[in-house]
């Protein structure tokens, strides 16, 4: 096992480093007793050869291995006990991924030689089931920094490849990868919509659960990564390079990018999955362990435990380089409140929570928590540091509540609408809300306004599975309909639905294909649809509610009484008015209210009507020298600014200088 021309390398950095003489390489493997880097040929199915790490600092094992240059493919093997009761998985047959790799040779797939869950270690080499890990060359320069975004935000959350899968402009070759959400085409549409920032789905390398290859499934929105610094071979053929130049060509028309990323769990899954990386270098130090099992605060199997050290470094060192080598503005924790949790539950000043805010390149990012996970006081909505956005799940809620026709919900909707000061305490600014009505969990905004029952049957697990309380509505008839009355209030609360998202005071948020009439079917749980029901239908694209959301979008940007991220006070700053004029006082029975706003000598109307019958519109005066003029109006009828408010709709005005 030993090769006396491996040199005793040093236990800093972690991973394999290519030098001139040949690689470092550095690997976390706490109760081990061994470790082996193994080398493959180019086309990492022949092992060449083993050489056993010689050197030991702490949980590091480490060594200097000659004559190994960039592009070399790599495993690891661990050797240690097995002892399944107490967390030690180590099976020296089972080839490993480095944790700490930034490339892989190809994706992950599940193979029966993976899962090693007897009560003694499996003896089939999993050699030809495994990705084999890339040597790096030197890392490319930092990309250029990007600073916390300035001004207004509004993001557009998106799979990269179900965004560019159906699109008739970007060539066949690279729809849905980086390079194709890098071509010109795609990056038209999100120009022309306005957003600020897109949110990409997870793109680390992952594997599929082992329920979904049994029945033809794949995990298409990739919530289940293995390696947290590669990114996905699907998804970036090219790479790390690919990923950069598709950040960079976003960059340049003024759209920032936001990494969906999960540190929550691994792929690895509950105690029944497979071996591929981290489960059997360290299962113990990586996981909760629960006996045999884990802790399953994820919902996912498994749960890392980032108050470790070791998993702490991971996470931190996978955030820096996504951050650094693709220069990315910010992440989006998935369920993060996992991510603030020791053994006693939830902490606002966990340890990983903590190293993000004072690391001097992701305290210059912008970070945004899905505030909730299932485990044990997992709700923490409102409880993350103040400049971190937030997932307002109270915002989606009550605003599809409100205009599905729920009773006593306008002074909720005026709470929410106003930024969910109540939820966010001093401190916090109103931006911290990112307010959405959907996304990509759950129904489409099409979908929410024409089923009242999820059909999520395509999944194979009996239409058991998505959420069933949606808040959702379907105007008499569930799902499609020919009948142009119901089609047509289905639009009108679509168009209503878009307005209150995107003047309400907070980040909004928009789903991939929500401005185009994207339906998924009912289905309300996508995640293993790698086909058309989840992809942009470009071909479907209702052109004329794109570009309605496009007005509202830039509307948003450019007034300042909508986007001011400001704590409401009502001394000047807003006023709550009746549609026929006057102070509003029906906070429990009204279904109608009119929000005059106000900042930085900008003014404007939000008129919100949610009865079934017309409602008469008496506007407030305008200050001297300025008028009213119409900017949107969600029933899409000219006419003047004071003609009745169509039922179920939304209408902006602001004050023009005359």
């Amino acid at each position: 096992m030993a090769d006396g021309r491996v040199g005793e390398g040093v236990p800093e950095p972690l991973g394999v480093v290519a030098d001139a003489a040949g690689v470092n390489v550095a690997v976390v493997a706490p109760e081990a007793t061994g470790v082996e880097f193994c080398l493959f040929d180019a086309t990492g199915t022949v092992e060449l050869a083993r050489h056993a790490l010689p050197g030991r600092c702490g949980a590091v094992w480490h060594g200097h291995v000659p004559g190994v240059a960039p592009g070399a493919r790599y495993g690891l093997r661990a050797h240690g006990p097995w002892d399944p009761e107490v967390g030690h998985r180590f099976n020296a047959a089972k080839l490993l991924v480095d944790p700490w790799a930034t490339a892989l040779d190809r994706p992950f797939r599940l193979d029966p030689v993976l899962f090693d869950t007897g009560d003694r270690p499996d003896a089939a080499d999993s050699v030809a089931a495994v990705p084999k890990a890339i040597v790096a060359p030197p890392p490319a320069p930092p990309a250029p920094p990007v600073p916390l975004p300035a001004g207004p935000r509004v993001i557009y959350e998106l799979h990269v490849r179900g965004f560019t899968m159906r699109h008739p402009g970007v060539p066949e070759a690279i729809r849905g990868t980086f390079a194709g959400l890098a071509h010109p085409a795609a990056i038209a549409h999100l120009k022309a919509l306005g957003v600020t920032h897109v949110e990409l789905l997870p793109v680390a390398a992952g594997v599929d659960e082992r329920h979904l290859p049994p029945l033809g499934l794949t995990n298409y929105w990739n919530y289940n990564p293995v390696a947290f610094l590669v990114p996905c071979p699907k998804l970036a053929p090219g790479g790390m390079a690919e990923v950069r130049a598709a950040v960079a060509a976003l960059r340049e028309v003024g759209i920032g990018t936001i990494l969906d990323v999960v540190f929550n769990h691994s792929g690895e899954g509950d105690a029944d999955g497979p071996t591929l990386s981290l489960r059997g270098l360290g299962n113990a130090g990586f996981y909760r362990v629960r006996g045999r099992g884990y802790a399953n605060d994820s919902g996912c199997g498994n749960t890392l435990a980032l108050d470790r050290p070791w998993p702490l470094r991971l996470v931190m060192d996978a955030l820096r380089h996504w951050a650094v080598q693709a220069g990315v503005a910010g992440f989006r924790l998935d369920l993060a409140a996992t991510l603030g949790r020791r053994d006693h539950g939830f902490d606002p000043e966990a340890p990983l929570l903590s190293a993000m805010r004072q690391d001097p390149v992701l305290r210059h990012c912008l970070i945004i928590a899905e505030p909730w996970d299932i485990g044990m006081g997992g709700y923490q909505l409102g409880r993350f540091p103040p400049g971190w956005g937030e997932w307002n799940d109270r915002f989606r809620d009550t605003v599809r509540r409100f205009w599905r026709g729920d009773a006593g919900m306008l002074g909720e909707l005026a709470t929410r609408f106003a930024g969910s000061a109540d939820l966010f305490g001093p401190g916090r600014s109103l931006a911290d809300s990112v307010n959405f009505v959907t996304a990509h969990d759950g129904f489409t905004m099409a979908d929410l306004v024409s089923f009242t029952h999820r059909r999520n049957e395509a999944n194979g697990e009996q239409n058991r599975d998505g959420g069933g309380e949606n808040h959702s509505w379907n105007h008499g008839t569930e799902g499609p309909s020919d009948d142009p009355a119901v089609r047509a209030r289905r639009a009108a609360d679509v168009r209503a639905l878009l307005a209150t998202l995107l003047l309400a005071r907070g980040t909004p948020m928009l789903s991939m294909g929500d401005e185009a009439g994207r339906s998924q079917g009912g289905n309300n749980n996508a995640y293993a649809q790698d086909n058309a029901l989840s992809w942009f239908d470009w071909a479907g694209m209702d052109a004329g509610l794109a570009a309605y959301a496009g007005r509202l979008v830039r509307a948003r940007l450019a007034h300042p009484a909508l986007h001011a991220a400001a704590r409401l006070t009502g001394a000047g700053d807003v006023a709550w008015l009746r549609p026929e004029g006057g102070a509003f006082e029906d906070w429990h029975s009204g279904r109608s209210i009119v929000v005059l706003l106000q900042a930085a000598g900008d003014r404007v109307l939000v008129a919100l009507h949610g009865g079934d019958v017309p409602c008469p519109l008496v506007l407030p005066p305008p200050r001297p020298g300025f008028a009213w003029r119409l900017l949107a109006d969600s029933a899409g009828e000219a006419g003047p600014e004071t003609r009745p408010l169509a039922p179920r709709s939304v209408r902006l005005l602001a004050e023009a200088a005359t």
